[in-house]
């Protein structure tokens, strides 16, 4: 009896250990509730830190309204007369964000193109390493680095060049209008800063995009008597746009939101210049140069008002660069393996 009572024990338990087990899907479902619960906490954080910079703006958006954002080359930042715009920031967070992607992505898609497709097997994993190695390097040595070495062997006479060559032709010129001053301190040495500190990021994951995709495709491509200049670009490219349109995302958002190196190289000067050899400011090095010296609440809300405005902006546009990303992919279906 005894004997029999423990099998029937053993079964019933055995059943029901089955029965959880299908219930769990092995480990699925909780997994999956995990999964669901982080992605439900990001999206909590982001908009707890959207309502935090909402919130304590609340005066500064009162007092200035939309005037705060207004484009304007007369745009004033007066902290003792409590006069605060926007717009010599934001404007200068985006063309240094810009002009840094349109010096970084040639440079990294011909890094990645040569680890992927040119450079010798024993060879690749050295260079490669030290393409990522870069990125290692802390944002506050680059701005040394760049105030006493490159700013004045490099940034000024490409500057000075610059200015020489396109500062007299109509509709440009104002976006080069100089000249650069001697130190190099300008919109122009923090893109170009920039753009060195986004090139790992944007060559190493390029690099694994073209690494990614078939070697059939590249097969066919010289079976059908291409060259490889053109298989890389006719065929390798379009193959995997969605990849390397991740890749360009992921610097643009560094670029965004750096701090120090920027605030050590642009030069921190409020005026009404828009060129790109003049100093400027970016809205994270307003915001780190003045908001432990603000003295009055106005000050404050302005600035963390400009940090808002920076939430939105990138917010919006890794949003924008997300549906580009899916609109690519859906043209061509492949390319999302990529």
């Amino acid at each position: 009896m005894q004997k029999k009572s423990l099998m029937s024990k053993n079964v019933s338990r055995s059943k029901w250990l089955s029965s959880l087990r299908r219930r769990m899907n092995y480990g699925d479902r909780p997994w999956n509730i995990l999964t669901i619960s982080m992605a439900v906490l990001i999206l909590i954080l982001i908009l707890g830190v959207g309502v935090l910079l909402w919130v304590d703006s609340s005066q500064a958006r009162a007092q200035f309204g939309w005037n705060f954002l207004v484009p304007s080359t007369n745009a004033s930042w007066n902290p003792v007369s409590d006069k605060f715009q926007a717009w010599p920031f934001i404007y200068g967070t985006l063309l240094t964000s810009l002009t840094a992607l349109v010096f970084a992505i040639p440079i990294s898609l011909g890094i990645a193109i040569f680890l992927a497709e040119i450079c010798p097997a024993w060879l690749r994993a050295p260079i490669g390493w030290l393409v990522e190695l870069l990125a290692a390097v802390p944002s506050v040595v680059l701005g040394l680095w760049g105030i006493f070495v490159f700013l004045p062997q490099v940034v000024a006479p490409f500057g000075n060049f610059l200015f020489v060559t396109f500062g007299n032709i109509p509709f440009i010129q104002e976006l080069f209008k100089g000249p650069i001053p001697e130190s190099g301190s300008s919109r122009l040495a923090a893109s170009m800063i920039l753009a060195i500190m986004i090139i790992p990021t944007i060559a190493a994951v390029s690099r694994d995009v073209f690494l990614a995709i078939p070697q059939a495709q590249r097969e066919a491509s010289l079976a059908l008597g291409a060259t490889q200049w053109e298989t890389i670009w006719e065929v390798l490219i379009p193959y995997g746009l969605s990849g390397i349109l991740g890749a360009v995302i992921l610097g643009l958002g560094r670029a965004l939101g750096e701090t120090m190196a920027v605030t050590m190289v642009i030069g921190n000067s409020i005026e009404g210049s828009i060129s790109l050899l003049r100093p400027g400011y970016t809205m994270s090095s307003i915001i780190a140069n003045e908001f432990a010296e603000a003295v009055t609440e106005l000050h404050s809300q302005a600035l963390i008002e400009i940090a808002l405005i920076l939430f939105f902006i990138t917010l919006f546009l890794n949003l924008g660069a997300r549906l580009l990303v899916w609109q690519v992919s859906r043209r061509n279906p492949q390319e999302a393996r990529a």
